[in-house]
């Protein structure tokens, strides 16, 4: 069962590890990211953010398509997080998930700030507003502990 998919740049660290996980009371964690397989040093990272008791798998994104479509995955409590917009948006349209929690997205030239650490491009904007128009919610919210916004309202801000 999928309890969360979530956008975070970071993939895992802290407030994924401790914060969401024990909100969610999930066994395992799916880091979907094409990226992350190619990066030894990110690997490592993702090693030692793991926390106790729960599994952590990373995987590409068309492998993580097939993973929970082949129900593979059904016996976990699984909280997905995508490194991307791109990415989390592929997966809510395949997988038929209802909701995305947009966490964190990196500040570069040519993104612009929507909410504290959220931060898109014109794209990002585009490929965002087609799968909300396509049924999905989407709303921004950095640890389960602070409200969300619905992400129509902060792209009022683009």
């Amino acid at each position: 069962m999928i309890k969360l998919l979530r956008v975070d740049h970071r993939l895992l660290h802290g407030q994924v590890a401790v914060s969401w996980s024990s909100y969610l009371g999930i066994d395992c964690i799916l880091l979907a990211n094409d990226e992350l397989l190619k990066d030894p040093l990110m690997m490592t990272s993702v090693k030692l953010a793991k926390p106790q008791g729960v599994k952590v798998v990373a995987k590409t994104v068309a492998d993580s398509i097939e993973a929970v479509k082949s129900g593979v995955t059904d016996k976990y409590k699984l909280f997905i997080v995508c490194g991307n917009v791109a990415d989390a948006c592929r997966l809510a349209r395949e997988l038929s998930i209802g909701y995305i929690n947009l966490g964190e997205t990196r500040a570069s030239e040519g993104r612009k700030s929507i909410s504290t650490n959220v931060f898109i491009n014109k794209e990002e904007k585009g490929v965002l507003t087609e799968t909300m128009d396509a049924g999905v919610r989407i709303e921004i919210q950095g640890l389960p502990s602070q409200k969300s916004v619905n992400l129509r309202n902060a792209l009022k801000k683009f």
